[in-house]
């Protein structure tokens, strides 16, 4: 089985290629859900791949200037060691709890819930401070929650491969005064540089099936290459929407409490009829055309 893994990967890279969304955050439950990983396994897995795979967007949004460094730095000094917290918590339940039905399973499908929900607020919520292109200063406020932020996150990136997008871009578009092209910038590199560290616990721990990562390179690198010079003409909210309705639902699946595939189908048709209802209703309306006098 390894065109699979390569046509799964090439899927995620295209994706994040078209649209710049973290389609990364697919791969732990597509590597559980679909091919049968148990959780830490597909976790660090996950994580080194996404070192590995978002190194290229770090180098390439550096060289546009789109990184705030010190805003990086001062998170990654929260994220770094908490992270490796997190990787040696997920060990450990791998050790006392076996099979995918272990408590893993659940932290994993629980932090796909609340990373779609993350998305969705992401999505609608107006941002509290508003960009500016002047130089930030980062004061003593802002780095105390950068630090914080890092701390929290990091633990939950380590322990569950969920959240190195989600959760930092959220809190940053609502916090600090970045445009939106530097808050991309600093959550991609950011979120390299944390997952090289914890995808390195992960590693030793042995909890990377390296086979594996290798074949999804061989189709995620070529993806966000190959499709970084497209834009995929679909409304950006619609597209989050979407992508956070897939993440609750294979949440939902690990957690596998009862009924919850009647909770899966629902909430698929309700997410498609939702989506498609909204994307009807803020459709620019047609201007009528001026006639001409001939």
């Amino acid at each position: 089985m390894t065109w699979q893994f390569t046509l799964s990967g090439f899927l995620i890279g295209a994706l994040v290629g078209m649209t710049g969304m973290g389609g990364g955050s697919l791969l732990t439950p597509i590597l559980v859900i679909v091919f049968g990983f148990k959780p830490t396994l597909a976790v660090g897995t996950d994580i080194l791949h996404g070192a590995i795979f978002k190194s290229f967007g770090a180098v390439r949004h550096r060289r546009l200037g789109t990184v705030h460094a010190r805003l990086t730095f001062w998170m990654f000094l929260g994220s770094g060691p908490m992270s490796l917290l997190g990787v040696t918590t997920a060990t450990w339940l791998k050790h006392h709890y076996g099979g995918t039905e272990s408590i893993e399973a659940y932290a994993v499908g629980t932090a796909l819930v609340i990373g779609g929900m993350g998305l969705v607020a992401k999505t609608f919520i107006k941002r509290g401070v508003q960009p500016d292109d002047a130089p930030f200063l980062l004061e003593r406020r802002d780095r105390l929650i950068a630090f914080a932020l890092g701390a929290v996150c990091g633990f939950v990136v380590g322990l569950t491969s969920v959240g190195s997008g989600t959760f930092f871009g959220l809190v940053m578009v609502l916090v600090f005064p970045l445009t939106i092209p530097k808050i991309v910038g600093t959550d991609i590199f950011h979120a390299a540089a944390l997952l090289w560290v914890a995808g390195f616990g992960h590693l030793v721990a042995g909890n990377v099936d390296l086979r594996t990562m290798g074949w999804l390179l061989t189709g995620s690198v070529p993806g966000i290459l190959l499709t970084s010079q497209f834009t995929l003409k679909i409304p950006d909210r619609a597209l989050r929407l979407g992508l956070a309705s897939v993440l609750m639902l294979s949440g939902i699946k690990l957690i596998d409490f009862p009924g919850a595939d009647w909770v899966i189908a629902g909430g698929a048709v309700a997410a498609a009829l939702g989506i498609s209802a909204w994307a009807l209703m803020t459709r620019p309306a047609r201007r009528p055309q001026a006639e001409t006098v001939s």
